[in-house]
């Protein structure tokens, strides 16, 4: 298993742990956002690493080339000397350093096709994290809309069971009102008819209440008669000061 497969399989045992705990799972979409992106700086860190060995085995190249160069030089010269030794010498000088030349050129070599390799995984990973940022962000979205939508459901479906309990309460009020008017309704035909004596003293039986009825009568026809002598008297005396006018 490679670096990437193991790092990837850290994180998503992490995230399923997360989601075992059955903790909000967009806290859950952002650690692995954040353990993505880390993984993307690590990759790009490795590239940066590479890229910093390769340039020293270019430079190491360089120097030996310059030596290579610088030997062959010297070969030629020693032996248009006369001195074949010399040219000998440093042409065995310049057989190692070519040697040198080829086994780091190999490691060049290798470390570009790493590079090579890493480039493209960054830009694979780039393109995969930014497409579960934005698909996070849409999670996230959803999730939001269906947690208020969820709390206002709530919210709706306690008021419906608080307006549910203030309408059997308005019921059974009226209907011990309905009975209270009814009882009392009954209670005033029954002392009406003399069948229940009144205590509160404010009526009296049917014989009280019919001489109420004839003394009330008597007292408006006495002032009736009253009013009528009053008026005819003042009719009377009209009538005579009109009769003795000259």
């Amino acid at each position: 298993m490679g670096f990437f497969s193991r790092l990837a399989a850290i994180i998503k045992a992490k995230v399923n742990k997360l989601l075992d705990r059955a903790e909000d799972p967009r806290e859950t979409l952002d650690y692995s956002y954040e353990k993505q992106l880390e993984m993307l700086t690590k990759v790009r860190r490795g590239m940066a690493d590479v890229a910093t060995g390769k340039k020293r085995l270019d430079l190491q190249i360089q120097q030996l080339q310059s030596g290579v160069a610088k030997l062959e030089g010297q070969a030629k010269q020693a032996l248009g000397a006369g001195r074949e030794d010399l040219a000998r010498v440093a042409l065995e000088r310049k057989a190692g350093l070519m040697s040198q030349i080829e086994s780091i050129t190999g490691q060049r070599d290798n470390l570009q096709a790493e590079q090579d390799k890493l480039v493209l995984a960054e830009q694979k990973l780039t393109a995969r994290v930014e497409a579960f940022r934005t698909q996070k962000e849409t999670i996230k979205a959803q999730y939001s809309a269906a947690e208020a939508q969820t709390r206002i459901g709530e919210a709706v479906s306690g008021i419906s069971e608080d307006m549910a309990d203030m309408g059997m309460a308005m019921d059974r009020a009226k209907q011990k009102v309905e009975t209270m008017q009814a009882r009392a309704g009954a209670i005033d035909e029954l002392i009406e008819s003399g069948a229940l004596e009144d205590l509160t003293g404010a009526g009296g039986d049917s014989i009280d209440r019919e001489l109420s009825k004839v003394a009330a009568e008597g007292a408006v026809n006495q002032e009736l008669e009253a009013m009528k002598r009053e008026m005819g008297a003042g009719g009377s005396s009209g009538t005579a000061t009109t009769g003795g006018a000259p």
